[in-house]
């Protein structure tokens, strides 16, 4: 693992939580984007070399809604950049870690993304993510 990649942030709504991380950040939302796989917008925030991203359920019976339903808005999950996620992955599996998918997926931002099952990392969901060239 490189670094921190960004921390994902569920919210119920876009319309009160970008301005309010705009305000907060002293920064524009810089990208939008769904992700059609998750049932899910995205909206990133950049500070330095640290990103936000800002989750909002695009259905009722989405992940992200069920999240907020069950502990309310707030951190979802760590994400962490890696040069190989295939790799990476065969590494946690090796070392023990649920993945909650078995392979590589297409997530936000030009990623292929990957979670670990929050059971095996003290109840925090951890994305591996690395940019798609």
């Amino acid at each position: 693992m490189k670094k921190i990649e960004h921390i994902g942030i569920a919210v119920k709504d876009f319309s009160t939580s970008i301005p309010l991380f705009e305000k907060l950040l002293d920064t524009s939302c810089y990208k939008k984007e769904g992700v059609e796989s998750e049932k899910v917008n995205t909206a990133f925030f950049r500070k330095g070399e640290t990103k936000i991203e800002l989750l909002e359920s695009v259905e009722a019976d989405g992940v992200i809604a069920k999240f907020i339903e069950k502990k309310g808005e707030g951190i979802h999950h760590i994400a962490f950049e890696v040069d190989d996620i295939e790799a990476e992955m065969e590494r946690m599996k090796r070392e023990g870690f649920i993945l909650l998918n078995e392979k590589p997926k297409p997530g936000a931002d030009n990623k292929l993304v990957c979670f670990l099952h929050p059971k095996g990392t003290n109840g925090v969901l951890i994305e591996l993510c690395q940019e798609i060239k």
